[in-house]
């Protein structure tokens, strides 16, 4: 429809100014809802060709639309904007070319075709030496959505994950647990194993501290205690048994990585998330490490005197970066090389490589591509970093090592319990069992904090309210599942009743209120909406959407009514129109990977 009337404003310059603009070059917005109409055209930027003034070119171009294009009913000129009113016809036609009987699952808007290419998506990427936090759910929630509104777009999409499994941090916690443990297991603690590790980085920092504040006292400057604090010297130095596989070093690694990956799947799981590859950073620094060696013969790097290994970015604005330690052991940008040459190897056809981490990291990434640029991979212009802002909470900024992070098992837990608390003191579990009145907070506490986190653009650093996030009102995920769930029931009635939306009469329909229009037309957006959230890698653009489809749909159905209404065609017509609306929202939030209730 929309590329209808831009085919007919596009007729309409070229028969009355003699100017050409493809229908593609023409934009159009909604109209505003003071203003009647469905579309808007802005004028302002064709007063050159027509040479008059925006109202009178506004005017004209409505004209000559309105008498030839059937689509067009009537229009009305507010200054230069031209607000263009569909026919009744078209606006139902519009609707049958959408509603798919009564599966409307099969509606064509939610059928986008193949691309033939092929994206991989990086999220979560954790240590293992700590439980996720609230930090990690914005990663791995908009990784995730966003592989699967890529995935609906029609591309083939690969959801990965690099563990970071190895490094000074990691052997932190084993040192730690080594020290203080006593033999400590998650069975025999009764916690789960990341979180059971994560105690001992927090062990193993508290007692680095006191090391560090006992030298000072004796004597020696702040910054040489923090490089020779004993236990600091004792965790570089186990750093090297690993990386030469000493035995004992190996295997409590090897065990207390088990208990991390235990702890992670469960939280995963609850989370909603899964992934396709996992990559090792064990794995992957062997491989990064072989070409920076192979770059440091070819004169693309260089080292210096202490044996350190290093690239000289200056002349592309940025500065040294380095490689590998003077005693050969790897970092952080070692072991991303090699996950990116491996990624690239296990898929062959890859078109794109998505890197979803904070904007704390914005320089690494740049420096990466360059490197991989520098070594002579053309598919470096391939890699994208999906920059995200922080989350900070009311209470100010989280860290790891003092212990002062919100954990994400805890968060989840707190939602859930809140969802409950909210949903009980609204009475809307009335005839649930406690089996699916559990599930009914699990779904609403987990919405709530998804789309509280989505619902901002990416790039935005946000604070986190949990008590806002929860509410049934306003811009929240329980407001829009709570539509879903009146739809459905409005559904359910509609199928007692016997009314069916199968082989609808649309021909006989002959008025469509001003809701059912707006109707119509928020939900022929859809595929407009899934492609520019798809382009722009943002999960907000899908938030909002279903936010307004359900604000759209509630005043529907406060306007209307639909089982009082006397004309049969009319009333499956409301029904049909609901449906759409409620496998719409339901569709919408699963982009966000979001469930919806069907009762509330």
């Amino acid at each position: 429809m929309e590329l209808q009337i831009k085919e007919a404003i596009s007729a309409a310059l070229k028969a009355l100014y003699d100017h050409t603009v493809s229908a593609e070059e023409i934009a159009l917005q909604p109209t505003r809802k003071e203003f009647e109409g469905t579309y808007t055209f802005v004028t302002f930027p064709f007063a050159r060709v027509s040479r008059k003034s925006p109202e009178q070119t506004a005017t004209d171009i409505g004209e000559h639309i309105q008498a030839n294009a059937a689509e067009v009913a009537a229009f009305n000129v507010v200054k230069g904007f031209l607000n263009i009113s569909l026919s009744e016809a078209s606006q139902v036609n519009q609707f049958a070319g959408i509603f798919n009987g009564a599966d409307v699952s099969q509606s064509a808007i939610f059928q986008q075709p193949a691309t033939g290419k092929t994206v991989v998506v990086e999220y979560s990427s954790p240590n293992t030496n700590k439980p996720l936090h609230l930090g990690h759910l914005r990663n791995n929630f908009l990784g995730n959505s966003v592989s699967r509104i890529l995935a609906a777009a029609g591309n083939n999409v690969q959801k990965v994950q690099i563990i970071n499994d190895r490094g000074i941090h990691i052997c932190k916690s084993m040192l730690a647990w080594q020290k203080f443990g006593e033999g400590e297991t998650p069975e025999s603690s009764g916690l789960k194993g990341d979180h059971l590790v994560g105690k001992y980085y927090v062990a193993f920092d508290k007692a680095y501290k006191a090391e560090i504040a006992e030298l000072v006292a004796g004597g020696m400057g702040k910054e040489q205690a923090e490089k020779e604090a004993p236990l600091l010297l004792e965790a570089q130095a186990m750093l090297k048994k690993w990386e030469a596989k000493d035995p004992e070093v190996y295997a409590l690694w090897e065990k207390m990585n088990g208990w991390v990956y235990s702890g992670f799947n469960a939280t995963y799981e609850r989370m909603g998330v899964d992934f396709d590859k996992l990559y090792y950073e064990s794995d992957t620094y062997l491989i990064g490490r072989d070409r920076v060696m192979e770059g440091l013969e070819k004169g693309v790097f260089y080292k210096k005197e202490d044996g350190s290994v290093w690239v000289d970015l200056t002349d592309e604005g940025l500065d040294e970066k380095l490689l590998l330690r003077s005693d050969g052991t790897s970092v952080y940008m070692t072991q991303d090389i090699g996950t990116a040459l491996m990624r690239f190897d296990d898929y062959p056809d890859l078109s794109q490589l998505i890197y979803t981490v904070g904007n704390e990291q914005e320089y690494h990434f740049k420096v990466l591509f360059l490197i991989l640029k520098k070594l002579g991979y053309a598919w470096a212009d391939a890699c994208y970093h999906l920059s995200y802002g922080m989350v900070d909470l009311p209470s100010g900024k989280m860290k790891s090592r003092e212990g002062t992070v919100v954990d994400a098992d805890d968060l989840m837990q707190e939602m859930a319990d809140t969802a409950k608390a909210r949903t009980e003191e609204l009475g809307k579990i009335e005839g649930f069992t406690e089996e699916q009145a559990k599930e009914l907070y699990e779904m609403l506490g987990l919405g709530a904090i998804k789309y509280f986190l989505l619902k901002v653009d990416p790039r935005k650093r946000m604070l986190f309210n949990p008590e806002e996030s929860i509410e049934f009102q306003g811009n929240t995920g329980p407001f829009v599942q709570y539509t879903h769930a009146r739809i459905s029931a409005i559904l359910r009635k509609a199928q007692q009743l016997g009314v069916s939306m199968e082989d609808i009469n649309f021909d006989g329909i002959e008025e469509v209120h001003q809701n059912e229009k707006d109707l119509i037309y928020a939900l022929s957006t859809y595929p407009e909406k899934l492609q520019l959230a798809a382009d722009t890698y943002s999960p907000a653009i899908i938030a909002q959407y279903v936010y307004d489809l359900a604000k759209e749909y509630n005043r529907f159905y406060t306007e209307l009514s639909i089982f009082n209404e006397s004309d049969d065609t009319l009333q499956q017509f409301r029904v049909a129109l609901s449906a759409l609306t409620a496998q719409t929202i339901k569709v919408g939030m699963g982009l966000l990977g979001i469930q919806v209730p069907e009762r509330m």
